[in-house]
């Protein structure tokens, strides 16, 4: 079901290489009145750069800005190995700086993205399609480029904002409150011009902006607005969580795992904005950087990975309820082959290789004295980590590209619920959907009795971010709720540790790049930096 997807990323990327070797050719002089898009086929076309973009740094630079910054992900390097300039241990101490990488790339990714689609509405805007074919394309376009203004003003704060293609003079910074505003705005405009999912356009709309997709950023925004803005909007986060779950075609699916697998995709029920992967263009990375290599051939798979990342024991400590299916997605303890379910078979022990050494991955990150974030590279010391298999390994790997195809779920119903129970529990009203009167306690209930874990009789805020970090794993929204709760700055050392954090809350945002500043004087460095 994701053919048509990929297919069309795999147009857009040629559409990129194609553009990219003329460089010298003015874009909007490559389209005339005769070869403007008229057809929903041509804007498909036209369109696929914003979503071959989006895929291209998601997964693994903005993914580590989001979660190797926090508890929830680590990758540390391996008797010197993965250290790749310190760029991670930076993450993970909060000391990254103006010219660190994962920075420099991301800020030109989301204004790549935003430039591309101010291109795109100039040239939908001068095309001979009719008023209505404009409005909906537009509108798409515009769901796709408040997207990207939301990365970049929860990364970085104070961002200018562009909304004219071409730009004739370089724009300064907005304050963080104004960029709020223009995402708001921007988003509240295009929802009757966007289609509603159901079951018959399910796979149309799969992986591009619906009303749902608004709905649940927008609910993102305001749960956030007191960091972002200095102005609570818990009440506004309810509405927008209200208009996805009167949507019938939304639910949770029966099956945790379901929503991550290889084969996920439009199917899922619950996915309200996926970006879809393939082994190719660029592909899901979660197993080539946070698998256990040496249980590839038991796993049925023929590729080499990665030993590197893995995830902090505070962070696993959490995954602690009883018959919790979500206990399950982390590789701990001796390990075994799995079964057709995908539960270890105890008659399948897997062992070091040349050994009968039953392979066992602890939790426990213990450095090497005098090495900077190192644990060492002996067998031993590679099975220490927490690694996760919550998107589950993809058989059908290529040595290649060691890439998954499992599609990445960026906003989804699950988090909707959860949004909800918290702002509530902020001070918002709690509302009746379909009959029913939505406590955070029925909310957060809800999610555990999918999950087949225990029930909760009470609730408070800290549950609910417990409660996030388990259902949320690696999903690239723990900075984001860290910062809400005002425990971004919360240190938990590693054993024979020399360095410390940063725990300056300035570090709640990125500063601007180094670059960038010598491109544009008229940008000005965040606080801090």
């Amino acid at each position: 079901m994701k053919k048509f997807i990929i297919l069309f990323n795999m147009f857009a990327c040629l559409m990129v290489l194609e553009s990219c070797s003329k460089l010298d050719v003015d874009v909007e002089s490559q389209y005339v009145k005769d070869n403007f898009p008229t057809t929903n086929a041509d804007y498909t076309a036209l369109f696929g750069t914003v979503y071959s973009n989006l895929s291209s740094q998601y997964g693994v630079p903005y993914w580590r800005m989001q979660e190797l910054s926090t508890d929830a992900a680590i990758l540390p390097a391996r008797d010197g190995n993965f250290d790749d300039g310190g760029q991670y241990r930076q993450l993970h101490y909060h000391t990254w700086t103006i010219d660190h990488t994962n920075v420099r790339d991301i800020w030109q990714w989301g204004f790549g993205g935003i430039n591309n689609c101010n291109r795109l509405i100039n040239l939908t805007t001068e095309s001979v399609a009719s008023d209505a074919s404009k409005a909906k394309s537009i509108a798409e376009v515009k769901a796709m480029r408040a997207l990207y203004y939301y990365f970049m003003m929860d990364l970085y704060g104070n961002v200018p904002i562009i909304d004219t293609f071409p730009v004739s003079t370089p724009p300064g910074n907005q304050t963080r409150e104004k960029v709020f505003e223009f995402i708001e705005k921007e988003l509240l405009a295009v929802i009757p011009q966007l289609p509603v999912k159901d079951n018959t356009n399910r796979v149309a709309v799969y992986g591009r902006p619906t009303q749902a997709m608004v709905y649940a950023l927008l609910e993102k925004m305001y749960l956030n607005a007191e960091v972002y803005t200095g102005k609570p909007r818990y009440n506004d986060a309810v509405t927008m969580a209200d208009n996805i779950l009167k949507n019938s075609n939304y639910s949770l699916d029966a099956k945790y795992s379901d929503i991550f697998d290889v084969n996920n995709g439009p199917q899922i029920n619950e996915t309200i904005f996926a970006i879809p992967y393939d082994q190719q263009i660029p592909g899901n990375q979660m197993t080539r950087f946070g698998f256990y290599p040496a249980l590839a051939a038991a796993y049925g798979i023929n590729v080499g990975f990665s030993i590197s990342m893995s995830t902090t024991p505070e962070y696993y400590n959490r995954f602690n309820l009883t018959n919790d299916i979500r206990n399950s997605f982390w590789l701990i303890g001796k390990q075994y082959a799995p079964d057709a379910n995908r539960k270890p078979d105890l008659t399948k022990p897997i062992f070091v290789a040349g050994t009968t050494t039953q392979i066992e991955i602890t939790p426990d990150l213990i450095l090497k004295p005098g090495k900077p974030m190192d644990l060492g590279n002996t067998v031993a010391d590679q099975a220490k980590g927490v690694r996760s298999v919550k998107y589950w390994p993809d058989p059908n790997a290529i040595q290649a590209t060691r890439l998954n195809g499992n599609d990445m779920p960026l906003l989804r119903l699950a988090d909707a619920m959860l949004m909800k129970a918290e702002a509530i529990l902020r001070g918002a009203t709690a509302t009746t959907v379909n009959g029913e009167l939505q406590t955070p306690l029925l909310l957060l209930n809800k999610i555990r009795a999918r999950a087949g874990a225990e029930t909760a009789s009470a609730v408070s805020l800290q549950d609910l971010l417990d409660e996030r970090a388990r259902e949320l794993s690696w999903e690239a929204w723990r900075r984001n709720d860290l910062i809400r709760f005002g425990q971004f700055e919360t240190e938990y050392p590693l054993p024979n540790d020399v360095l410390k954090m940063n725990k300056d809350v300035t570090r709640r945002i990125y500063p601007i790049p180094a670059n960038e500043l010598k491109l544009n004087s008229n940008l000005k460095q965040n606080p801090g930096y």
